[in-house]
């Protein structure tokens, strides 16, 4: 059986994928993985479907060694990596051997860091998925020697490439959340709202996959009649307030109703910037119109599904080569216009 045997592993890992869906009517919420843009980016590293399930670190990752031969791939916050001490690029595919010591240590920036394998791990299904949700009792954290089954690779032998590497706009440091407004945002003054989107927020110490809590100076974002709210289903990216007018931005894991007043919804291709934004970031809310976030949102899909075709080649140290004559310096060249994804029929290539 392939395996990733865990030798140290930090508090808070936890196997995920996209989550379950369908489950709202029995008060479960979707979870999966806090950063699904993180998802996609390992899937495309690897060439594999963007569903199947990654180890997520939050905050600092730990120890790891292979069982057999496999591919990884790391995403979402970057952290410190080394394979038997020698330093790993960061948003980037790699091949580990059995016996190897791959080490994840903390965050450089953001929170959520992946470790994705090839064929993705295996985990027990639960309600048709593997992600652990933790509030609902739903799976574990990972911890120390436990031993992640690892799923069988779908690629021929002969397109299992590593050395990949993905550019990665910044995400992991704050910056502006774009608001539509729900149901309940006229219940919230003209001018609380536009308080609102004026105000910088910094992440709270409140935090979790569930909601994360948004730090603010000055008044509260209080509604009118706020005591008469009836409950409605939540769905994550709803910026909900407490009664105080404190808000808090609903995530992967949030209850599935609430009775607090939301004062409208972050689009889901924003939730990857809030939910990476550590301590001390600087998080802005920006609304637009429900036409603008389809859009936007639409055009955030259709770049997630560009991202294999934007994978390029890793330039390797020569001196970074535990055996230089292991690999191809000269079989992997590809034109700096070429997708390395695509198959090329080659003399001598394999088949």
């Amino acid at each position: 059986m392939r395996a990733l045997r865990v030798l140290r592993i930090g508090p808070s890992c936890t196997v995920q994928d996209r989550g379950r869906v369908g489950y709202l009517g029995q008060g479960l919420s979707q979870g999966g993985a806090a950063d699904t843009l993180a998802l996609a980016e390992g899937a495309a590293l690897l060439r594999q479907d963007a569903g199947l399930a990654a180890l997520e670190m939050a905050g600092i990752g730990g120890q790891f060694e292979a069982s057999a031969p496999m591919r990884i791939a790391l995403t979402g916050a970057e952290m410190v990596a080394t394979l038997d001490g020698t330093p790993l690029v960061w948003n980037a595919s790699h091949r580990i051997e059995p016996g190897q010591r791959l080490e994840i240590g903390a965050a450089k920036r953001g929170v959520y860091g992946y470790l994705h394998v090839g064929g993705g791990f295996a985990t027990h299904m639960q309600l048709g998925a593997r992600a652990a949700h933790l509030v609902a009792a739903l799976g574990a954290p990972v911890a120390e020697g436990d031993t992640l089954p690892v799923g069988a690779e779908v690629l021929p032998a002969a397109r299992q490439v590593t050395g990949l590497g993905l550019r990665v706009a910044d995400r992991f440091s704050g910056g502006e959340l774009r608001l539509v407004e729900s149901f309940q945002s006229d219940l919230f003054p003209a001018e609380v709202r536009r308080r609102f989107a004026e105000t910088p927020f910094t992440p709270g110490r409140r935090a979790s996959r569930m909601a994360l809590q948004l730090m603010f100076e000055g008044a509260g974002f209080a509604a009118e009649g706020q005591l008469n709210v009836l409950s409605e289903i939540i769905v994550p990216g709803d910026v909900q307030m407490t009664g105080d007018g404190r808000p808090f931005l609903l995530l992967r894991e949030a209850q599935t109703t609430g009775g607090y007043p939301r004062i409208g919804t972050v689009l889901p291709c924003d939730l990857s910037r809030a939910v990476q934004a550590a301590a001390g970031a600087v998080l802005r809310f920006r609304w637009v119109t429900l036409e603008e976030g389809l859009a936007q949102q639409a055009a955030h899909e259709a770049a997630v599904a560009g991202l294999p075709s934007a994978c390029r080649p890793l330039l390797r140290d020569p001196a970074d080569m535990a055996d230089l004559l292991s690999y191809q310096l000269i079989g992997g060249v590809v034109s700096a216009a070429a997708d390395p994804f695509e198959p090329r029929d080659e003399p001598g290539a394999e088949t």
